[in-house]
C-alpha cells in the first residue's frame, strides 16, 4: 500500500517549491503546486508535484532524464486548461530524500506502473518526454489498465541513434536550435544524478526498441515530435505513431526540448488526449 507525506515548502523552478501565482493560458505563469511522496514499498519512494485542482483530464507526466523543472511550464499549462498534470519525479534524480535507485529504464518503468497501480484513483492520460516516453510505454503495457490515453513527446531512441557516435551527432545538430534559458530548469538535475547514473540511463535507453512494444498498446496513443529535432526526428516519429493500433502523429515547432518553449501547444496535446477517450 501506499502511505504518502506532503512537504510544505514553496515549489521553485526547479519542482523544488509551491508558487501560488495562477497559471496563465501560456504556460507562463504558476499554478498551485504540492509535492508529495509516496512510499510504494521497503525502499522505493516516489516525489510528485502536482499542479492544478481542476475536474478536467487527470494528467501524469514523466520527464527526460530525471530533470523536473523543464516541464513545470507544461504544468501550468494544463491546469490552465482545466487539467490536473502530475510530474513524477523519477528517483535517483530531482529527489536528494529519495534512496538509491537502477538507472534503467526497466526499472524506472517497473516503479513508474507501481505507483500508477496505486496512487491515482482510476485510470490517467500517461505521457512521458525523451526517456520518460520509454518509460512511459513500458509502464503502459505493465498496468494497461491505469492507462486510458498514452502520449509521448520526443520518443527516444530512433535505430540510427543507438549507438554513441550517432547520438552525438544528433544531440549536436539539435543543440543548434534549442533555447539556452532551458539550462537552469535541466542542469541541477543532471548535477544530482551525476554522470554515471546519467550515463548508464542513456545507455539503457539506446538499448530500448520502442517500435516493437508500440503494436501492444490497446489505447490511444499519440507520438508528438519537435520540427528541428535530430534525436527524435519526425520520421521516426510518423514511424513510431503507425506501429501503434491507434497511434497518431503530431510535429509541433522547436527542437527535442520543445515542450519548454511550446508549453501551450503541449498542454493542449495532453488536456485533448483525455478529452478523446
Amino acid at each position: 500500500m501506499s502511505s504518502s507525506e506532503r512537504a510544505e515548502h514553496r515549489v521553485r523552478a526547479d519542482g523544488t517549491g509551491t508558487a501560488e501565482r495562477r497559471a496563465r493560458g501560456d504556460g507562463t505563469g504558476s499554478a498551485v503546486r504540492q509535492v508529495r511522496r509516496d512510499r510504494l514499498g521497503p525502499g522505493t519512494t516516489v516525489r510528485s508535484v502536482r499542479v492544478g485542482t481542476g475536474g478536467g483530464p487527470q494528467v501524469v507526466l514523466l520527464p527526460g532524464l530525471g530533470a523536473v523543472g523543464y516541464l513545470l511550464r507544461t504544468a501550468d499549462a494544463c491546469a490552465a486548461r482545466g487539467g490536473t498534470l502530475r510530474l513524477l519525479d523519477v528517483p535517483g534524480f530531482g529527489d536528494r530524500a529519495a534512496p538509491p535507485f537502477p538507472a534503467t529504464i526497466e526499472a524506472l518503468a517497473d516503479v513508474t506502473a507501481d505507483w500508477l497501480a496505486t496512487v491515482p484513483e482510476g485510470p490517467v492520460v500517461l505521457a512521458g518526454h525523451s526517456t520518460g516516453a520509454q518509460i512511459a510505454l513500458h509502464a503502459a503495457l505493465r498496468v494497461p489498465d491505469r492507462v486510458r490515453a498514452l502520449v509521448l513527446l520526443g520518443l527516444t531512441f530512433p535505430p540510427a541513434a543507438r549507438d554513441a557516435g550517432a547520438l552525438l551527432g544528433a544531440f549536436t545538430r539539435t543543440a543548434l536550435h534549442e533555447a539556452p534559458s532551458v539550462l537552469p530548469h535541466v542542469l541541477p538535475y543532471y548535477a544530482r544524478g551525476g554522470p554515471r547514473r546519467l550515463a548508464r540511463l542513456v545507455r539503457s535507453a539506446q538499448r530500448d526498441a520502442p517500435e516493437r512494444l508500440l503494436p501492444a498498446v490497446s489505447c490511444a496513443t499519440v507520438v508528438v515530435g519537435g520540427r528541428r529535432d535530430a534525436i527524435a526526428p519526425p520520421a521516426w516519429i510518423g514511424h513510431a505513431a503507425r506501429r501503434a493500433p491507434r497511434g497518431r502523429a503530431l510535429v509541433l515547432p522547436g527542437a527535442h526540448s520543445f515542450p519548454f518553449t511550446q508549453p501551450a501547444r503541449t498542454a493542449e496535446v495532453l488536456v485533448r488526449a483525455g478529452l478523446r477517450t
